[in-house]
């Protein structure tokens, strides 16, 4: 009975033993693929507690996440006979667990390969701008080339980005001489433009102020307000424009006033005119306009008068100057007091000086 009992134990023992073997557990970012007998059962296991047939069954856990695997860099050419070292980033993830552990031996090892075959083939088809530039294009097509056989393993290819793209030394130096000369044509287009903008704005400014010049007191009082801000200088207001400009107009009104005006004779001139005027109408002898121009000067005038009448002999034409001078009358010029007394035979005639007498003439009566 007791050995009945401890056989019952035993069994029991080793049937808990045997499900104890056949048990497993799943993780939940894990599938598990059984292979009964080596041959692979097409129903992967799901995450959480599974039994397998003991000494019949192995299981072969797969993770499903998605891995990063880095891409070593690749020397390759562009397609513009350009060298450069690319490297790459691949994100994948395996879909069906079955597949990725009976098609390939190292899915993973294989996505690697294939990505680094795929990098150096993008670059041989691409320029050094799209490399540089237009890398999401690059990006797609380098997904699609690596997903082509990856497919057939089972795995997905979720993205795939190049990282970094290393250039020779003295390409970097021609490229930031490039772009340094293409900032510096830029810069001097927008300064032209702006200079050219404010030539206008400037010219039109100058139009508005020409039309209205109180305008450009305006601006000065405005700058010197802009100066004066600083409070740090010296201001000297200049004479305002304005002023300057109506003085000018009233001189050149008062002026043109001026010319319009007519003017008088001055005193003085009137005997001298009346002696010319006689002389140029005819109606007088000569000796009266000379008598007037010589009126106040003395005997020697009257002496030439007398002369010029024709109404005395010659002797007293020529007597006259022979005694002395007289005092001169008022009003009298000065040097008209200090003239020499006259010679005989010769008449002194103030305009011309002395000048011989004319010779004695018959008289005739006019009867």
């Amino acid at each position: 009975m007791e050995g009945a009992v401890v056989a019952v134990v035993l069994v029991a023992v080793l049937g808990l033993l045997l499900l104890r073997s056949g048990m497993r557990v799943v993780n939940q970012v894990e599938r598990g693929v059984v292979f009964r007998w080596g041959k692979a059962l097409p129903h992967y296991r799901q995450p959480g507690l599974t039994f397998l047939i003991p000494f019949a069954d192995r299981m072969r856990k797969v993770n499903v996440q998605v891995v990063t695997l880095p891409i070593p860099t690749q020397e390759g050419i562009t397609r513009d006979n350009v060298s450069v070292k690319v490297d790459a980033v691949v994100y994948f993830r395996v879909t069906d667990p079955v597949r990725a552990t009976i098609e390939v031996q190292d899915y993973m090892f294989a996505v690697g390969q294939v990505a680094q075959s795929s990098l150096r083939s993008i670059i041989g088809k691409s320029d050094l701008d799209d490399l540089l530039s237009d890398r999401e294009r690059l990006h797609e097509g380098l997904a699609l080339m690596i997903d082509s056989p990856a497919a057939g393993w089972g795995v997905h290819i979720d993205r795939v980005e190049i990282k970094d793209v290393q250039l020779p030394e003295s390409l970097k130096r021609s490229m930031s001489r490039q772009a340094e000369a293409e900032r510096e044509r830029r810069a001097r287009v927008i300064t032209a433009d702006g200079e050219f903008q404010a030539a206008q704005q400037l010219a039109n400014a100058s139009r508005i102020m020409s039309d209205t010049p109180e305008a450009m007191q305006l601006r000065l009082l405005q700058t010197v307000v802009e100066v004066a801000a600083e409070k740090n200088s010296t201001l000297v207001m200049p004479f305002p424009v304005e002023l300057l400009r109506y003085f000018d107009r009233a001189a050149r009104k008062l002026g043109h006033e001026e010319a319009d005006r007519p003017t008088a004779p001055a005193e003085g001139t009137d005997a001298s005119a009346a002696g010319t005027d006689a002389l140029t109408k005819g109606t007088g002898a000569p000796a009266a306009g000379t008598d007037a121009l010589t009126k106040g000067t003395g005997t020697p005038a009257e002496g030439t008068n007398a002369l010029a009448k024709g109404t005395g002999t010659p002797a007293e034409g020529t007597s006259a100057p022979v005694h002395p001078p007289t005092a001169p009358a008022e009003g009298a010029d000065a040097s008209a007091g200090d003239r020499p007394a006259a010679l005989p035979g010769v008449a002194h005639d103030p305009r011309l000086g002395e000048v011989p007498a004319p010779a004695p003439q018959p008289y005739a009566d006019p009867a």
